[in-house]
């Protein structure tokens, strides 16, 4: 219902209940917008000559009713008014109303058009018409009559409003804004104008004018609950966390129990690394919703970080596609599944990307005849994907291949991986301030042939724009270990181990499977000789060091069990973790101790620079891998400092990185199949002295001679297949799985 038709109420209310000067301020409004509006001027008029009539007593009837959400009885008692006054206006307008409310849209056209032949200047019947007319599928229709009204009276703010509905919903988002800010110029006062321009603009990735936006709606209205829920939702995306969690605040002030605003608040704890404070938001929106599955695996996800398992089981209430709002990164430690994973994807992917794939870029070949290849992360700089992939892009031969790095991470002007990178690609571009539609456009306009997604899933992603096609061949490798879910990304670059075959049944892409392993290398890290020694690190001067630098949310109890389970029988035994955080260390310290392990022999090394992390991995003895999320960056460390690594071969993408990565040093022993093997093994090579030296010198050995680290092979493989999907493509033949040798 319009604002005129409810001020026209709200006016005739006073009245009944006998408050005059009240009806007369609202009827001189009306007319102070609308100054020919017959109804407000023959209303002001009765106040002077009081006393209802039957009809007037019937219509007020229609009006309670209407108010009162019983719109069965109102459009009866305005179809009979309209049979016996086909001249009253406000009667035709109300029973159009009704049927609207009652699904009736072709008989509140009809009253609608009776509205307009008894009052040819009431704005209010013809945008109402025009509402009738939209939901019947009249869009044309509705949009002339929109423009119409606008015409003949350009200060009647709900015409421009619901138009640029209209136009959004056609996605003529442009336009949509230009009559939103139109209709808050007529009506500097209309909330929902405001608001809706925010959304709008959220949509169009203009975060600023959004912002500005809902606060002009919040400040109209300080109870407008979604206003401040999705202000704090752009300032979260533009990393601006404490101002975030203020917006999600006041949306909670506003209403206690707006669950999502709750959800957002959790978000931008973890942003800030207040992981408790977050857990305590998620889990408070799970009590207001208990069938809030997203509420619910984050809060699981951020409690696996603390190493806090009581809920674990939980773990099973997430499934389905509504707690798609979470990507898939947090279902990974719960369950080594690929089909589970592969389904977590598409729900993800069906969020993300957009609905309507777009037109396939088709670029001219490049006049050097280089293949163009684009690569986008957040991760250009000093960063565990860098650390793996420097090699590779030192290698790259740029005289076959035009490199192009595309960085939506932070600006790390003087980080010096990133000086590094500037220097051994043809363009390095900041897109991370730009919309995703411009950088769409400039993709395009660079013309490029392949495009490669080295984030995927995981913190800070712009996956999404890989669904607006920024090449003809899109690529995941290195970021995300497991399917996009999505037919946008045509290829994903793994190995024989890490799909082995049949798995490629639990990926949406085309399998490359590269010889020997999937993951970069680089044979040129620099490890700093560690001059602290075991004291200096908190570890025995002897006794066997089995260590596990994971991140904490990769262990589970499963690892753990077994893990405490050595300490009992490897004598004088220590557990070298990684520090992170003082609850994550309480949490441990108390399992460990529930389990008759002293939390003494849990020794947690605190996070250094990565060239002194290598050097001080010399004090460890064996690497203990987790299960269903592997160590993958963290695995090639441990080799590359001469740290065997034992892993357990899991079913999911995830939980066979670390299989990947020993096969390719040339220890396939390390890589055992069930949990039994596991701790058999390490138990062995924890009380046998010489097979430990015998496997730690055949890693210092192999590291030289075998592919794990042979970055120039390695780069060369990648550009193999990189050359064979152009190939496929200029050919006119559609992505299809192949072999990198």
């Amino acid at each position: 219902m319009s604002g005129l038709e409810s001020l026209l109420i709200k006016a005739r209310s006073f009245t009944k209940r006998g408050d005059a000067e009240a009806a007369r301020a609202l009827y001189h409004e009306v007319l102070g917008r609308h100054p020919r509006n017959a109804r407000a001027i023959a209303a002001l008029k009765a106040l002077d000559e009081p006393g209802d009539t039957p009809a007037q007593i019937a219509f007020d009837r229609m009006v309670a009713a209407f108010n009162a959400g019983r719109m069965n009885e109102a459009a009866a008692c305005g179809q009979a008014l309209s049979d016996k006054h086909p001249h009253a206006h406000g009667v035709h307008n109300l029973l159009g109303a009704a049927l609207l409310e009652l699904g009736s849209h072709a008989e509140a056209e009809a009253a609608f058009c009776r509205a307009i032949a008894a009052d040819p200047h009431g704005d209010a019947g013809y945008n109402n018409l025009a509402i009738a007319l939209r939901r019947q599928g009249r869009m044309d229709e509705a949009e002339a009559v929109y423009r119409d009204v606008i015409a003949r009276a350009p200060g009647y703010a709900d015409a421009p409003y619901n138009l640029a509905n209209l136009l959004e919903q056609a996605e003529r988002l442009d336009e949509a804004a230009q009559w939103l800010e139109t209709a808050a110029a007529c009506d500097p006062g209309h909330v929902e104008a405001h608001y809706n321009l925010g959304n709008l603009r959220a949509r169009q990735g203009y975060r600023d004018e959004a912002i500005a936006c809902f606060a002009a709606a919040a400040t109209l209205k300080s109870d407008h609950t979604d206003a401040h829920n999705n202000m704090g939702a752009q300032l979260l995306a533009a990393q601006r966390a404490d101002d975030a969690i203020a917006a999600f605040d006041r949306a909670l002030v506003a209403n206690p129990r707006n669950v999502q605003a709750m959800v957002n608040r959790g978000k931008a704890l973890v942003l800030k690394g207040e992981r408790p404070a977050a857990i305590a938001a998620f889990r408070g929106a799970l009590a207001l919703d208990p069938q809030d599955k997203s509420a619910r695996l984050q809060a699981l996800f951020e409690e696996a970080h603390l190493c806090d398992w009581h809920a674990r089981h939980e773990y099973a209430l997430t499934q389905g596609p509504d707690a798609a709002a979470v990507q898939p990164f947090a279902s990974l430690p719960f369950l080594d599944d690929p089909a589970h994973q592969l389904r977590r994807s598409q729900a993800c992917a069906a969020r993300m990307f957009p609905d309507v794939s777009p037109s396939l870029p088709d670029p001219a070949p490049s006049p050097d005849g280089r293949i163009r290849i684009g690569y986008f992360s957040a991760d250009f700089h000093d960063h565990a994907t860098m650390h793996l992939m420097a090699g590779f892009f030192r290698k790259h031969d740029r005289a076959r291949f035009e490199v192009r790095l595309y960085s939506y991470g932070p600006r790390r002007e003087t980080d010096a991986a990133r000086i590094a990178l500037r220097q051994q690609a043809d363009a390095f571009t900041e897109i991370g301030p730009m919309r995703d539609e411009d950088v769409v456009a400039l993709a395009r306009t660079d013309a490029l042939d392949i495009a490669v997604d080295l984030k995927g899933y995981t913190l800070g992603t712009r996956t999404r724009l890989f669904g607006q096609r920024l090449a003809p061949v899109q690529v995941s490798w290195m970021g995300y270990p497991g399917t996009s879910g999505h037919p946008a990304i045509d290829y994903f670059i793994a190995d024989h181990v890490t799909v082995p075959a049949g798995a490629e049944a639990f990926f949406s892409e085309k399998i490359v499977r590269l010889a020997h392993c999937y993951q970069a290398n680089d044979d040129a890290r620099t490890i700093a000789a560690d001059t602290r020694g075991r004291a200096g690190w908190g570890l025995p001067a002897k006794g066997f060091v089995f260590a596990s630098f994971n991140q904490s949310y990769k262990i589970s109890p499963a690892e753990w069990d077994i893990w405490m389970d050595l300490l009992r029988g490897a004598e004088g035994s220590v557990l070298w973790l990684l520090e992170t955080g003082a609850d994550t260390r309480r949490n441990l310290c108390r399992e460990a101790q529930m389990r008759g392990i002293a939390p003494a022999r849990l020794i947690f090394a605190p996070p250094i620079p990565h060239a002194q992390h290598l050097g001080r991995l010399a004090h460890a003895d064996l690497f203990l891998d987790t299960f269903a999320v592997n160590a993958h960056t963290t695995a090639s460390d441990a080799l590359w400092a001469g740290l065997p690594v034992l892993t357990l071969a899991g079913r999911q993408f995830a939980a066979r990185v670390a299989a990947s990565l020993v096969q390719a040093a040339g220890l396939p022993e390390l890589a055992v199949e069930s949990k039994a093997a596991y701790a058999e093994a390490a138990l062995t090579l924890a009380n046998d002295a010489d097979r430990l030296r015998n496997l730690r010198a055949r890693l210092a050995e192999n590291l030289k001679s075998h592919p794990l680290f042979d970055t120039a092979g390695y780069t060369r493989r990648v550009e193999a297949s990189f050359s064979e999907m152009h190939r496929r493509r200029l050919a006119g033949l559609s992505p299809e799985h192949f072999d990198a040798e």
